[in-house]
């Protein structure tokens, strides 16, 4: 009882606490980078520089996420095509999936109080229907990266994921988010394959 009122007391005030900190020191950091990300998504390809799309994140509230647009009619993308070698895919888009800077202006998002740097990643409302058990991964904010994520999140079914985003709500705390952050880092540099569990 006494370690869930911890879990609780670090979810609702600590990590979010942490969660504007972060985003707001990474936004004054890679503000520069990110405005040099957007001129050349507009130089390589005509449309917007965002791609929104509508998620559900905490007690099933659903908001738009934002990503730089990689696809030259991004609106078209549906699950899992973001994993294909799509012929869509701008150049500076296959530069951005590859190290994952398309995901970078959910910071935005994070500092907004719709994510957290941590957490199962936001999913589309229509994973949700008729999928009561999936309703648990809504307990906590939704995440820039997550459990999912740092163990081969690319070649895991929507199953395994659920597996792992239950667990990360389950087992929430200071500790495995560090871990989880840092194994984001290798993810980046080394792939995901590297670190997919067999």
């Amino acid at each position: 009882m006494y370690y869930f009122s911890l879990m609780v007391m670090y979810n609702k005030i600590f990590k979010r606490l942490v969660d504007i900190f972060i985003s707001l020191i990474f936004i004054l950091v890679i503000g520069p980078f990110l405005l040099i990300v957007a001129l050349l998504i507009k130089l390589d390809s005509q449309g917007p520089v965002f791609f929104l799309q509508r998620r559900v994140g905490l007690n099933g509230r659903e908001f738009s996420i934002y990503k730089f647009r990689t696809m030259t009619n991004e609106e078209r993308k549906t699950v899992g095509e973001v994993y294909k070698d799509n012929a869509e895919v701008t150049r500076v888009g296959r530069v951005l999936r590859r190290l994952k800077i398309d995901e970078l202006p959910q910071v935005l998002n994070v500092f907004l109080g719709d994510m957290s740097v941590v957490g199962p990643r936001p999913a589309l409302p229509s994973l949700y229907e008729n999928n009561p058990a999936a309703r648990e991964r809504l307990e906590v904010r939704p995440g820039m990266t997550g459990l999912a994520q740092v163990n081969g999140n690319i070649y895991l079914s929507w199953d395994e994921r659920l597996e792992f985003d239950v667990k990360y709500v389950r087992e929430c705390s200071f500790a495995l988010d560090c871990k989880i952050v840092a194994r984001t880092i290798l993810v980046v540099f080394m792939g995901e394959e590297k670190f997919l569990r067999r």
